[in-house]
């Protein structure tokens, strides 16, 4: 029987009911069969619960992958969290400037925390970081040539690629060099009076190793300067700070070092490695920020004031000193014998409470990844409770936790299901040993 989530709304309920009736009705029409009223209402279940895995729903994301673009990317902490229901549960200041009294800006908020954090002279927020190269594209190169090294000609995800952004904002892409080697000349023989800008974006998802060769961002940027061009650098990922400056994260260029190299503006994600809400930064140049914000595109991609409140409280921890108070950072510089040691408990409980001699549950090795675009080849040494049922296949196992209350998102590895749970809060700990005493019960 399929568990049904209590949040499910009646009216719901009953267009699965009237499914269940209609396919019985269907059944008996064309003589395959009549079903009993138990089967019906069985039937109407499976229908309200597929219609329920539908709607959003919390689930525990025991896949190991931290930034888990299916599963809503970085998770929010509790300061992210109050900072959003404060706002969300009224009225707020969002374009109101209680000095003055008079209407103000809503990209005004973070610009301060940002300002600080990174040493930008300004910053503007927008919906994604997509979102902040197309509109910093469109509204400085419109028209006009942006030159970019083929090998930088990245696909961020979902198919959205950068030569397909750069000709949606406008602008006409100038490729130099070649996949795997570019050099300073490159750039400096395509410039011509029709050139806006250099465009230098970060490989954030992918890594090409052997006979290569690129353009340092200091280098592009002497020669921007040298031009009277502006250099525009597509980070793809936030990383202001990293705690305690594990090995993993020091060949991903930070914000602060990318513009002292001597970009004009930054761009970058909100959640992947800052591990705030998912939305966009555009950091640098105050005039060429201003020249921004005057962009019409600019209200197509604003920032709602939820997404606001989550990022002013991420950048606080920042400020703060204390970047591990973020569930991602939290989660990423968890120690493995913590971890074994939770999955030991998990695994002693459940056994415990089924009492099956014939179930197979384990503390095994595991290998978690940033995910995102993020980080590529970046793994992660974690532990994870591996499952095996000698009643049911591993596939089986795997669907009654999606389908299950809560849902519980595994992977399968060498025909056994994995739980890592280098992704899974320590909070849902008892929650996830009630999901798997519910599904391996019987």
């Amino acid at each position: 029987m399929e568990a049904l989530d209590d949040h499910i709304p009646a009216s719901t309920r009953a267009h699965a009911a009237r499914e269940a009736i209609s396919t019985a009705r269907s059944a008996v029409q064309s003589g395959a069969g009549r079903y009993s009223f138990e089967e019906i209402v069985t039937l109407a279940e499976s229908h309200a619960a597929a219609l329920g895995r539908t709607l959003l729903k919390p689930v525990i994301n025991a896949t190991g992958v931290l930034i888990h673009t299916n599963l809503g990317r970085a998770p929010l902490g509790k300061a992210q969290l109050d900072a959003v229901v404060t706002v969300a549960s009224g009225y707020s200041n969002l374009e109101y400037d209680l000095t003055e009294g008079q209407r103000g800006s809503r990209y005004s908020h973070a610009t301060t925390l940002l300002k600080t954090l990174t040493g930008a002279e300004s910053a503007l927020v927008v919906n994604n970081n997509a979102g902040a190269v197309m509109l910093v594209l469109g509204a400085l190169c419109g028209g006009r040539e942006v030159v970019i090294s083929r090998g930088e000609l990245v696909e961020i995800g979902g198919e959205f690629r950068i030569p397909d952004v750069i000709s949606a904002s406008g602008a006409r892409l100038v490729e130099v060099g070649t996949t795997n080697r570019t050099r300073v000349a490159d750039y400096r023989n395509a410039v011509s009076d029709q050139t806006a800008a250099f465009v230098k974006v970060h490989p954030a998802n992918f890594r090409i190793q052997g006979f290569t060769a690129s353009v340092e961002a200091k280098d592009l940027a002497r020669l921007a300067r040298s031009l009277d061009l502006p250099l525009i650098y597509d980070l793809g990922s936030g990383l202001l700070a990293a705690p305690g400056a594990p090995d993993w994260v020091r060949g991903e260029p930070p914000v602060i070092t990318a513009l002292t190299d001597g970009a004009d503006l930054v761009t970058f994600s909100c959640d992947k490695l800052l591990g705030g809400p998912q939305a966009g930064v555009i950091a640098g140049r105050s005039d060429l920020i201003v020249k921004i914000s005057r962009h019409p595109l600019l209200r197509a991609l604003r920032v709602d004031k939820l997404a606001l409140a989550a990022l002013e409280a991420t950048l606080i921890v920042y400020l703060e000193g204390d970047a591990s108070a973020l569930p991602l950072w939290n989660m990423a510089l968890t120690s493995p014998i913590e971890l074994e040691d939770r999955a030991r408990r998990i695994i002693a409980s459940v056994t415990k409470r089924l009492g099956r001699v014939d179930l197979k549950m384990e503390s095994v090795a595991s290998k978690s990844v940033f995910g995102g675009g993020s980080l590529p080849g970046t793994e992660l040494s974690s532990r994870a409770i591996s499952i095996g049922d000698a009643g049911r296949s591993t596939a089986e196992i795997e669907r009654s936790l999606r389908h299950g209350e809560p849902a519980v998102v595994a992977r399968i590895e060498n025909d056994m299901v994995l739980l890592d749970l280098r992704t899974v809060a320590r909070e849902q700990d008892a929650a996830l040993e009630a999901a798997l005493s519910a599904i391996l019960a019987g």
